[in-house]
């Protein structure tokens, strides 16, 4: 445990800098709202079957977001069709590809600033205010098992082929392995989730990183295995499990699929996972001014500073400063003590020694 406690400025930091504030929520939340309000008009005006689910997932889902100076934020919202609602107009099934340009076709509105466009695993529509909503297309197959009993099983529209998944699992999974499950509204006391929001906003606080590190899934998966709490030190956690991941990743680049067995996050030699261990090393390099003997706040906060390519942290050292004197002067003003303006030089006369 660090000697220098950067707890406070540690949690003010992610309430102010890394956590998504409301507002940026809701208005996300609005604008997912017309696209699904969109869509089921536009399917309806083609005289489509609509979808029998919508539901958002991924990091939206999760509740790790986190605030980007750019707003290059993505809301994962994903559309669900019951298998045979997606066929032409001969009856056959609809390949991946053509899945995804029906929903592309249906948010088609001239109002936009930006039509929605066909990706590998989904469908995106951009907003001039930089964000983007990707709408990944999933058809819901039910069978019976050999007993009988009902089986649901789903899967995503990706590149030419359906690939079988789900991601609301893996929001099932993330928030099981926090051990809660909150309601809208309540607050969040997860350090788990904390710490995966402090290390996703390392991970792209350069803007030369956020192309090249790895997924917000991956981080998340990598967190909620190596976690390491700290109770009342979300400082020391940080660096802690920062340090059990890169001690994990120096070992195999390797990360599994939360949910689906035998199915990999990232291989061997994924490449966003091996720059983002480097960016681990570079950080626990600049940490390592903590366990000097002689280190002092200052030095402690403007370590943090360059982890987070802030100037956050020693920016408090100031602030503190100026509530201090604030306060000085507040007390002597109820004693009935001035301050001299300017610089009282001693002298004979004025009475000083």
């Amino acid at each position: 445990m660090s000697s220098i406690d950067c707890n406070k400025e540690m949690e003010g930091y992610h309430t102010l800098e890394v956590n998504l504030p409301k507002a940026d929520q809701d208005e996300m939340r609005a604008r997912r709202d017309s696209g699904r309000t969109r869509l089921q008009n536009g399917l309806t005006k083609a005289d489509y079957p609509l979808p029998s689910e919508i539901s958002s997932q991924g990091s939206y889902a999760m509740r790790t977001m986190v605030q980007d100076d750019q707003c290059d934020y993505d809301i994962d919202d994903g559309v669900y069709f019951e298998k045979d609602d997606l066929k032409d107009t001969d009856g056959n099934h609809l390949g991946a590809r053509d899945a995804r340009i029906r929903v592309r076709k249906a948010l088609k509105d001239d109002r936009l600033a930006y039509d929605a466009a066909v990706k590998t695993n989904c469908v995106r529509q951009k907003y001039p205010d930089g964000y983007h909503i990707d709408i990944p297309v999933y058809r819901v197959i039910r069978s019976l098992d050999i007993w009988r009993n009902k089986v649901v099983e789903y899967e995503l529209a990706s590149g030419e082929d359906w690939v079988k998944s789900d991601a609301r699992a893996v929001t099932s999974w993330y928030n099981d392995a926090i051990g809660e499950e909150l309601k809208t509204g309540e607050t969040d006391y997860s350090q788990t989730r904390r710490m995966t929001r402090l290390t996703k906003k390392m991970a792209r606080s350069r803007n030369a990183w956020k192309g090249q590190t790895t997924s917000g899934i991956c981080i998340s998966k990598l967190v909620v295995d190596y976690i390491v709490t700290v109770a009342g030190r979300d400082d020391d956690s940080l660096r802690d499990t920062w340090k059990a991941i890169k001690a994990r990743l120096d070992i195999t680049l390797q990360i599994e699929h939360p949910v689906l067995k035998g199915k990999k996050l990232a291989e061997w030699d994924d490449e966003g996972v091996r720059f983002f261990s480097d960016c681990l090393a570079d950080v626990l390099k600049k940490l390592e001014i903590l366990d000097e003997q002689g280190c002092t706040r200052e030095k402690a906060l403007k370590a943090w500073d360059s982890v987070f390519n802030t100037s956050y942290f020693s920016g408090q050292l100031s602030a503190n400063k100026a509530t201090a004197n604030s306060l000085l002067r507040q007390a002597a003003v109820v004693s009935g003590l001035t301050f001299p303006s300017k610089p009282v030089i001693p002298n004979k006369s004025s009475g000083f020694a």
